[in-house]
């Protein structure tokens, strides 16, 4: 067992080991949210005196919060579960420069094996190991000397009263840059660990523990698709998975990483952004009713989405998934998991996107009448280890960032392996308007492609995606998105439709434009967000 003699030999009160701790957290897992500070006031002279008191806060705040847990049965657990809280979260954010947030958390929680395993690199282990497992072995073996309960409430008001008051000292001389610092500043406080973690984990439990679940509503329930309606629908919407907009030649980007859709008649959205910065907050919200302004998780949850009203309507709704899960969208409709090779026939070192198109004309073949819609969530750039996400065949650029471990890339490897991705990004989609070409003469087809956020691929330090919307850049939030339209398209949507591909959109135009596709009317339906509406032009 691990038991450092020097540390284990002696007797700690809990106020000690309180301060302790907060010091090493504040001290070696908090890089990040001093290097942001560092970016908004350089070391100089004038900024040297605030800099120092707001490492000093930053330890008060540490004691603060670790004071809450101050009992004697819980104290060591509950420094120990902060060690560890801590340990990952700085391994994230000194990496790839994230925040712990409400929809971070909410991405943890629903993080697959997969994914964990793309994550994982020697140095998150060593990160763990030497700021949270070894120190945890610290905190459990120390001896601790408790008093009776009345003394340890004074000891700890004692503490938090000289926290309080060295506060005072090292603020009040400085309080015009603190006030600078808490206005104009606010989201440096997302870097602050692991405090910013613990809140936003609050923030996330707390509507659930107040009201473990909301009643399940219906919407759209007056949708129907219009029996003057005599043309066969056969929509196939592709959910992207960590595309940016700026990496599709469509889009003008340098690189040719659009070869093949650049042959086909596709209508391209350039201005297209997203509802989230990750999976967990834009998938549901791409399906919803809301608009990402109004857009509220729980509630989502809790009503009809896009496919739940289709399928009641009359449509046949899929669902094929070669990502981690539909977050929740698809599970009152027919859905199935393309991650394995039971039953996806094309994978190798992972399953393929393209294998989502296995016996889907058999799917169709067996809709004897009516509309159908096919939703295929693709694995596509998701990262870190994009090296994995396309086959060898589509090594177009090189040399390749061929480890998850993104800092061991230079910018040019890592640039080639997320291009390398999209390019097979361009190959399935090009795949998926073949079946429908194959389905032209029985169905009005339409293919239509969105990914469902962004990618940080190392500018200003910041990697991966799922910053706060508010702060995250352009390239976790501009997405691609795009359009195929069958031979027997209405001439009048086509029309439309090409007025307004230059307009600024988003996933709030999804909902609408879907329902139009299928020409259904509802209550729900904004012909406003409808792409291939007429009135809405006018």
């Amino acid at each position: 067992m691990f038991k450092p003699s020097f540390l284990t030999q002696r007797v700690f009160s809990i106020s000690q080991l309180i301060v302790l701790t907060a010091v090493f957290i504040t001290a070696f897992a908090n890089m990040s949210f001093f290097s942001n500070v560092l970016e908004v006031y350089p070391l100089s002279l004038k900024n040297g005196i605030f800099l120092i008191s707001l490492g000093i806060v930053s330890i008060l705040a540490q004691i603060f919060l670790y004071s809450i847990f101050s009992y004697r049965l819980i104290i060591k657990p509950a420094l120990i579960f902060f060690l560890l809280v801590s340990s990952l979260a700085g391994y994230f954010m000194d990496q790839y420069g994230i925040v712990i947030n409400e929809d971070m958390i909410n991405n943890i929680l629903k993080t697959d094996p997969g994914e964990i395993r793309d994550l994982t690199n020697l140095k998150l282990v060593l990160y763990v190991v030497f700021l949270g497992i070894l120190p945890s072995l610290v905190v459990f073996r120390l001896k601790l000397n408790f008093d009776s309960d009345v003394k340890e409430i004074f000891n700890r008001l004692k503490l938090v009263f000289a926290s309080i008051a060295i506060l005072l000292v090292v603020t009040l001389p400085l309080s015009a840059q603190y006030a600078s610092f808490l206005r104009e500043h606010q989201s440096l406080r997302f870097y602050f660990n692991p405090s910013f973690a613990v809140y936003s984990t609050v923030s996330f439990i707390a509507p659930a523990l107040k009201k473990p679940t909301l009643p399940f509503r219906n919407i759209g329930e007056d949708a129907k698709i219009p029996k003057a309606d005599i043309n066969r629908e056969l929509v196939i919407m592709v959910v992207g998975e960590t595309a940016r907009a700026d990496h599709f030649s469509l889009n003008g980007y340098a690189r040719e990483t659009n070869p093949l859709l650049a042959r086909e008649k596709i209508i391209n959205f350039a201005d297209f952004w997203s509802c989230g910065t990750s999976t967990a907050a834009s998938l549901p919200c791409m399906f919803s009713s809301q608009t990402r302004k109004q857009y509220d998780r729980r509630t989502a949850n809790s009503t009809d989405n896009l496919l739940d009203i289709l399928n009641r309507a009359g449509v046949s709704v899929l669902w094929r998934d070669n990502n981690s899960s539909s977050k929740g969208v698809a599970d009152r409709i027919a859905n199935e998991n393309f991650k394995t090779s039971d039953k996806n026939p094309v994978c190798d070192v992972e399953c393929r996107d393209v294998g989502m198109l296995t016996n889907l004309q058999n799917y169709i073949d067996k809709r004897g009448k009516g509309d159908i819609l096919i939703v295929l969530h693709q694995m596509g750039n998701h990262g870190p280890a994009y090296y994995k996400r396309y086959p060898q065949a589509f090594r177009k650029f090189t040399p390749t960032c061929d480890t998850n471990e993104l800092s061991n890339c230079n910018s040019e490897q890592l640039i080639n392996s997320f291009d390398n991705a999209i390019l097979y990004t361009d190959y399935f989609l090009t795949e998926v308007i073949k079946l429908l070409k194959q389905n032209d003469d029985r169905f009005e087809t339409v293919m239509f492609y969105a990914s469902d956020h962004g990618e940080s691929l190392g500018e200003n330090g910041i990697y991966l995606h799922g910053l706060p919307y508010f702060i995250a850049p352009d390239a976790q939030k501009h997405v691609p998105a795009l359009m195929w339209f069958g031979k027997n398209s209405d001439a009048e949507r086509m029309k439309n439709i090409n007025t307004k591909k230059l307009n600024p959109l988003s996933h709030d135009n999804i909902f609408s434009t879907i329902m139009g596709l299928f020409e259904i009317n509802s209550g729900v339906y904004d012909s406003k967000l409808d792409i291939l509406d007429v009135a809405a032009e006018e």
